[in-house]
């Protein structure tokens, strides 16, 4: 579940797609529902900062194969401590600093096939 600091708005809205590449010889992923994307693409430790960071989150599914998603981080009220979107940053960049050659689910995203495009998009969820 997401945080509530909404006392002084939300910020830094931004949104990711996820797109498959598509090379030819394998065959796409087709997501039924969002949760299947989310966890196919992220790591369990990824999803909680997802959760715990972000002020507003939503996830889609813009068609079977390609995940979108919007979040926006509240304002902490004691200025002394790291906002929700530099806190979100540190996690997802100490997450992705984990390496385990033996497993496929450590760090921030999965290794997954087919290779993932990642991309920004001003057309926001909310």
């Amino acid at each position: 579940m997401t945080n509530s600091d909404t006392a002084y708005g939300t910020h830094n809205k931004t949104t990711w797609i996820y797109t498959q590449h598509n090379d030819g010889s394998t065959a796409l992923i087709n997501f039924s529902d969002t949760a299947a994307a989310k966890t196919y693409y992220f790591t369990n430790e990824a999803l909680a900062v997802f959760d715990e960071c972000c002020t507003q989150l939503q996830w889609a599914l813009v068609d079977a194969q390609t995940l979108k998603i919007t979040m926006a981080f509240g304002v902490v009220a004691d200025s002394d401590t790291a906002g929700w979107a530099d806190t979100f940053n540190s996690r997802k960049n100490a997450l992705k600093d984990q390496h385990d050659d033996d497993s496929a689910v450590i760090g921030f995203h999965k290794h997954v096939w087919p290779q993932v495009a990642i991309s920004d998009s001003s057309e926001h969820l909310f």
